[in-house]
């Protein structure tokens, strides 16, 4: 199937979604942090993945069919080190500061994400195909860098200040942030013998890719609710899910944590279908987990804009701001000028 546009539509849908997936957080009432990203995390990394996988499997091939298959194992091993990313994010942003802390990791985690599985697939970064996908990664890191700088620009002028800055342990932190997180890419391609063989069976391209993203999740869920269980027993949080209050809280608590999982998930889901409709694009989809990381930080500084956090900036960090947005966008398109 080759309709690129379409495919970078898909993509884009969800990735929005996925930016925008942080906005219900602030409807959860009573719970720790913890228990929200536990409960959140049941939806985004089990239930949504898992229905994707019974949307995608013939009625003859079970669950226990695609876990012993090849290729499944190192998916969900990718995943749970995906996991590890995904906690360190934070860790990032504490030591660095937000837009330092996001420029570094999301940078990492989108050119490892990018080049590692292009390089274990043998190609050569300096030539034809590979130095086309070696110039899109430099320029959504070029991209992502400004964005940083803006976000630097904007913290300064508003005399933002952490006790907790440390540039050294901060820099160590945010690339294993972006290097693990980059684990999920390669635990998708990983995947890739499992995708197709469903497609040898009749599976349509478009939906073979679900239950590969379903290993990968469940392998960050391992992770994130192993810290998450550690935190309730530190923090003696518990059963702090079993005393919210009326039902009607609980409800809505729940309802929320469902949204926010829907809307994580999204991007992945996204991610696959889309990639379906590069068909004759062969370096477009090699370069569209780029593009989704691309995506994700223009809609997350969108967001930004749109819940008003760049009120008050001077011309200059709004321009910076802008300029950054701009080279993301040239990055999304750059690959497909050649395909």
């Amino acid at each position: 199937m080759n309709n690129p546009l379409i495919g970078l539509l898909v993509i884009a849908i969800g990735s929005f979604g996925q930016s925008s997936s942080y906005v219900p957080i602030a409807k959860v009432k009573r719970w720790s942090w913890e228990n929200f990203w536990l409960v959140q995390g049941v939806f985004a990394w089990l239930v949504f993945p898992f229905a994707g996988l019974l949307v995608a499997l013939p009625e003859d091939i079970s669950l226990a069919d695609v876990i012993f298959r090849a290729g499944s194992v190192d998916s969900i091993i990718y995943g749970i080190l995906w996991g590890v990313g995904g906690l360190t994010f934070g860790l990032s942003m504490r030591y660095l500061g937000v837009a330092l802390g996001q420029s570094v990791s999301l940078g990492t985690c989108s050119a490892f994400g990018t080049l590692l599985p292009a390089l274990l697939a043998g190609t050569n970064l300096l030539d034809g195909d590979g130095l086309i996908l070696l110039v899109g990664v430099l320029i959504t890191l070029v991209g992502i860098s400004i964005i940083g700088y803006a976000g630097a620009l904007r913290a300064r002028s508003a005399g933002e200040q952490s006790g907790e800055r440390s540039l050294g342990k901060g820099l160590a932190v945010a690339l294993l942030a972006g290097v693990m997180s980059a684990c999920f890419s390669l635990g998708l391609e990983a995947g890739a013998p499992v995708k197709a063989e469903l497609m040898a069976g009749g599976v349509d391209p478009v939906i073979a890719g679900l239950p590969v993203i379903f290993l990968v999740a469940a392998g960050g869920f391992v992770t994130n609710a192993c810290y998450c269980i550690f935190q309730n027993v530190k923090n003696k949080t518990g059963g702090e899910i079993r005393r919210t209050g009326s039902f009607k809280m609980l409800a809505n608590n729940l309802a929320f944590c469902a949204l926010a999982g829907l809307l994580w998930y999204s991007q992945f889901f996204g991610l696959e279908v889309g990639k379906s409709f590069f068909g004759e694009a062969p370096v477009l989809a090699s370069f569209s987990w780029s593009i989704l990381m691309s995506l994700n930080v223009i809609f997350s500084n969108v967001w930004g804009i749109i819940l008003k956090e760049w009120r008050g900036c001077s011309r200059k960090i709004i321009a910076t701001l802008v300029a950054g947005l701009l080279v993301l966008v040239v990055s999304i398109f750059f690959p497909s000028i050649f395909n």
